[in-house]
């Protein structure tokens, strides 16, 4: 199953001369359909919104009617499983050579429709192994945060490794902190007390990463959000890494020669993965 629906046309083509093609000037969401429901909608959209006031990219009312309309048009055209993947791609448009924008462009909106993916191990439930990554991401504060189309520093981390049994790995920024995964975020709890890592300067603020802060910090549990090293994760308690798509993984091993280390998939993480399946 694979549907594209660019500007709100059925078709799966576009411009070579695209913004986002040439100069990776976009951004992408990614998020699940349940039973033709888009989850989190409004928090994908806001932080599009921010993506694009970030990238240059018009972004208006008339903007986020198109992408919903475009939604209905792609649902429409397809009958849907229980579970799907969405991917909303938002580029600054078609047009002109160089860096500078010296003509009015309209964005271009894509939408496309992928299979759920199938986890045979069943990794929500038996946890995941991961890897320290040797690739490092660049700090750069005003792409922070947003999804944006420049993906390289990820494609090289997840490069680093082939092995079936190994789900994840741990990126860390240039100066050496932990940021993320090559997909997901980092969550890990230490005598009652859940980390993350800061993304002030580099990584993806998820969407289920904000929404299990808020959820953790009304179970009146502290969240500590700071610039940690991966030795930082020797003496937690459980770790685990969360997006859109695979809601929340226990990490049980890390394999890498700079992090060796097991750890037991705990309560919270239990607790955490029955909450967000509840919510959707």
């Amino acid at each position: 199953m694979l549907s594209c629906i660019v500007n709100g046309q059925p078709v799966s083509e576009l411009s070579v001369q695209d913004r986002g093609l040439a100069y990776g000037q976009g951004l992408f969401e990614t998020l699940t359909l349940k039973e033709g429901n888009p989850q989190d909608w409004k928090l994908h959209m806001q932080r599009l919104e921010l993506g694009a006031n970030r990238l240059g990219i018009p972004f208006d009312n008339n903007l986020l009617d198109a992408f919903s309309d475009d939604l209905v048009k792609l649902l429409a055209a397809k009958a849907l499983p229980e579970r799907a993947v969405l991917k909303i791609i938002l580029t600054r448009g078609a047009g002109g050579r160089g860096y500078a924008v010296t003509e009015p462009l309209a964005p271009n909106r894509i939408l496309q429709l992928n299979p759920f993916p199938a986890w045979p191990a069943d990794p929500q439930q038996n946890g995941i192994r991961v890897i320290l990554c040797e690739t490092r991401l660049g700090l750069n504060p005003q792409l922070a945060g947003i999804k944006h189309l420049n993906r390289l520093e990820q494609v090289l981390a997840r490069s680093e490794w082939q092995q079936s049994d190994i789900a994840e790995g741990l990126v860390c920024d240039t100066e050496g902190y932990l940021v993320e995964g090559t997909m997901s975020n980092l969550f890990w709890l230490r005598n009652g007390e859940l980390f993350t890592p800061d993304l002030t300067y580099c990584g993806i603020d998820g969407i289920i990463r904000q929404r299990l802060i808020e959820r953790v910090r009304e179970l009146k549990i502290k969240v500590s959000v700071g610039r940690y090293q991966p030795a930082d994760l020797l003496d937690a308690d459980e770790v685990f890494m969360t997006n859109s798509v695979i809601g929340l993984w226990p990490v049980t091993e890390c394999i890498s020669a700079g992090l060796q280390q097991r750890w037991q998939i705990g309560t919270l993480s239990r607790q955490l993965s029955r909450w967000l399946a509840e919510q959707q």
